[in-house]
């Protein structure tokens, strides 16, 4: 049994204890630890049903499920915390997200694989393609806060509409590359989306005929969306008394704590793939993962927040756009050969240690 599927059933025991956690008062940092273990597993099976779904409809729906609910945990995630007004949180969720995602997970894939592998080769195209892509995700993320930070006043209705824009834009980015990887240069992405059949490559025939149950994983995948939904409520509601409590800022909170919450799923993947030699996977993952969180998840929280009555801007702190740049300009510079070792997943983990380092002693402004 894979590491990934102990933990989607052993957690499962912190769902009932962080629902009594919160009912019986147990207090916030009980609430705080429960439900974020809690959160963990209904991950991990929302991405597991994701996965099933995809392998019954085929690669074009499969990948466009995956594309939709790759990231679902961190949206609902801050979804929820928008709605509680947790605004500085959410923003710093979407910079750690991607920055956690080109860089530990990215990391951990390289140095791990590379520790079983003297060196591992994955498609530059495809980091190349994503490195762009991101690129200028980065360049819309900066724009906003460039606008404010070059003039002598702007009217916050001027960098609403601009974040409007900014958002619109991007989701059409989006589906550009959601058509340019499922269907008009889908030869580049052929690689697994699916970590069951890199784990069973043996097993691919008895796999074509014994084909998972479609209304079942659509039930788990609806079960488990809803699952995540509530709780995100009671983790929400207790992290900012509790990370208050620790003495940690809201722009730590969200750019180290919640990514790594959020995106557990995401990280076992990339990880055990990278270990078994499918670094194409691994790196997909990764950057396919970022490249959601800049290019859907963002603008649609921008969208969301119009709707309820939270208004949020792509105004991100000066240190959160520099952080990112960073992030995307080290992992492309890493994966532009189409080659990793251990020592390039070293250096990535070495550039987020000292990065959260960083947002750990960033003075609230």
């Amino acid at each position: 049994m894979s590491i990934k599927k102990i933990l989607s059933i052993v957690l499962l025991i912190f769902v009932p204890i962080s629902i009594a956690a919160e009912n019986l008062h147990w207090g916030s940092l009980t609430v705080f630890i429960t439900s974020a273990l809690g959160i963990i597993p209904l991950a991990i099976w929302l991405s597991t049903a994701t996965e099933e779904v995809a392998i019954v409809t085929g690669p074009s729906i499969g990948g466009l499920l995956n594309a939709v609910f790759g990231n679902a945990t961190e949206l609902i995630i801050a979804i929820v915390a928008l709605k509680a007004g947790l605004i500085d949180i959410v923003k710093a969720s979407i910079t750690g997200t991607i920055i956690s995602n080109l860089l530990l997970v990215m990391g951990l894939s390289m140095l791990l694989g590379g520790i079983r592998y003297k060196e591992q080769e994955f498609q530059p195209i495809v980091a190349r393609v994503s490195g762009s892509t991101m690129t200028l995700a980065v360049i819309a993320i900066l724009l906003p806060t460039m606008v404010i930070y070059t003039s002598n006043g702007v009217e916050p209705s001027a960098i609403q509409n601009l974040s409007l824009i900014a958002a619109i834009v991007l989701i059409a980015v989006y589906a550009l590359t959601l058509l340019f990887s499922l269907k008009t240069h889908s030869y580049l992405y052929d690689v697994s989306v699916v970590e069951l059949e890199s784990e069973n490559p043996q097993n691919t025939e008895e796999s074509a005929e014994h084909k998972p149950n479609l209304w079942l994983w659509i039930g788990v995948l609806v079960a488990s969306t809803v699952a995540v939904a509530f709780e995100s409520e009671i983790f929400v509601g207790v992290v900012e008394e509790t990370t208050k409590g620790l003495g940690l800022t809201p722009l730590f909170t969200g750019v180290i704590l919640l990514p790594i919450v959020g995106g557990a799923a995401e990280y076992v993947t990339a990880v055990g793939v990278a270990i078994k030699n499918n670094m194409d996977l691994s790196v997909s993952v990764a950057m396919g993962s970022s490249l959601l969180v800049a290019l859907l998840v963002a603008p649609v929280l921008v969208l969301i927040g119009l709707v309820i009555g939270q208004p949020m801007d792509l105004n991100f702190n000066p240190f959160e756009v520099v952080a990112v740049a960073i992030a995307v300009t080290i992992a492309n510079l890493i994966s532009l050969d189409g080659r990793s070792n251990w020592l390039e997943g070293a250096l990535l983990l070495a550039t987020y240690t000292v990065l959260g380092a960083a947002f750990y002693f960033h003075p609230i402004t």
